[in-house]
């Protein structure tokens, strides 16, 4: 025979008033989130798919902030572009001006003046640092000053004036994410900006019976390419040909050493890899322990100037009022940096629409994916106050029904 004890009662409806309660806190815990997963008990292949669609938007807003540092990173880059631009333009006005034989030469010294202040300010520009405190022109050496300036004594000017501007910097090895797996090469190096001329070094050491002793590398304009024991010095000029590197190599016909050519204005840069000589035993390099451009060799011919250096001839020419300088090679010259400008910042340009056109594709995937996620997680709150006055009404009318059936206590009969 079951006992029934007179706690029972009490037991059970404390029970389900407390599984009442933790209802009502559910729904009210539900209603404040304003989602119907809190557990995954609640809904476990609900709470899976939105796991996954939670971290697929984290990646997204995190492209989404990539693609705007690096919009922000482009516009800096050609905002100094386009004031690079002016001053060239500048530049040439002025030589235009002074390739004209009626001017004295006191005239033509006055405008030298004025091209040494243009120089100045655009070596400014080639240094100039962006809002991250970051180097704009220096490549991946984004901490480091890419153009070191000698100054001296020129003479018709009185103040210290640019003698020669040298690159430090580096290549474009700074690359951002935008989306998954696709990046967008965030520098532009100074060494390929500002420079005026097909770069052309050549070695005089004759190298036609030189052989690689060992497999290696080399590195031309940031490309590797690997050298196998035995290679010549044919072999080493048709890889570099087939690699890459915006650069032709070729013997030079009078001293049978290796040559190389830009395919476009930018300052060439060789490096041997880690443990290798090649470059250095063909006469081209000095060492790899060179920090920065140029590392040539004393030995070598190299040709093909920069920006600056055009200016600086510019200048000089002025001073001394060589008007056959002026109106040919120097206005050539400034010709071709304007050309090869222009086409860097094109490149950018694109680089820029590119990141647009990405950035308004993300953003329109994360209304998307915010949206899923939304359905997949979100509650209705039209249904849930429904269910919320169900459930309340329910738990005071138990609490009313409680009150009337359990027995009297003590404190009842003290009343």
């Amino acid at each position: 025979m079951e006992r029934i004890s007179t706690n029972m009662p009490n037991d059970d409806i404390q029970y389900y008033l407390r599984r009442k309660e933790q209802g009502l806190s559910d729904i009210q815990s539900k209603i404040a989130t304003q989602t119907r997963i809190r557990e995954l008990a609640d809904d476990p292949l609900g709470a899976s798919h939105a796991a996954r669609y939670s971290s697929y938007l984290t990646r997204l807003e995190r492209f989404e902030q990539n693609n705007l540092s690096a919009q922000e990173h482009y516009n800096h880059v050609d905002g100094y572009l386009g004031e690079a631009n002016d001053i060239i333009q500048k530049l040439r006005e002025l030589a235009v001006k002074g390739a004209n034989g009626t001017w004295t030469e006191g005239d033509t010294a006055l405008m030298g003046v004025e091209v040494n202040e243009l120089l100045k300010e655009l070596v400014s520009i080639a240094n100039a640092v962006g809002p991250d405190g970051k180097y704009l022109f220096a490549g991946d050496k984004a901490l480091s000053e890419p153009f070191r300036v000698a100054l001296g004594t020129v003479n018709g000017i009185g103040d210290s004036s640019p003698l020669r501007v040298e690159y430090r910097g580096a290549g474009s090895n700074r690359r951002i994410e935008i989306s998954d797996r696709t990046f967008s090469e965030l520098d532009i190096p100074g060494g390929d900006v500002f420079w005026a001329e097909r770069m052309q070094v050549a070695s005089s050491l004759d190298a036609s019976e030189y052989q690689v002793k060992e497999d290696s590398s080399i590195f031309v304009d940031g490309i590797e390419i690997s050298l196998s024991l035995g290679d010549n010095v044919n072999t080493i000029a048709a890889k570099i040909n087939d690699s890459a590197a915006p650069v032709k190599a070729f013997l030079d016909i009078e001293t049978r050493g290796l040559a190389l050519e830009g395919t476009d204005p930018h300052l060439i840069r060789l490096e041997d890899k880690e443990g290798s000589r090649v470059l250095q035993d063909l006469g081209l390099i000095r060492s790899n322990s060179v920090q920065g451009a140029p590392n040539w060799s004393s030995s070598a011919r190299v040709s093909g100037g920069s920006l600056f250096e055009v200016a600086i001839g510019l200048r000089d020419a002025l001073l001394r009022g060589d008007h056959n300088y002026i109106g040919g090679q120097g206005l050539g010259a400034l010709d071709q940096a304007l050309d090869n400008l222009n086409t860097r910042r094109n490149v950018m340009g694109s680089r820029s629409e590119r990141v647009q056109s990405t950035g308004s594709r993300i953003n329109m995937e994360i209304q998307n994916v915010s949206e899923t996620l939304s359905r997949e997680v979100g509650l209705d709150l039209a249904s849930a106050a429904v269910e919320f006055g169900m459930m309340d009404m329910a738990h005071k009318a138990a609490l009313q029904t409680a009150a009337r059936i359990l027995p009297p206590t003590l404190l009842d009969f003290l009343r």
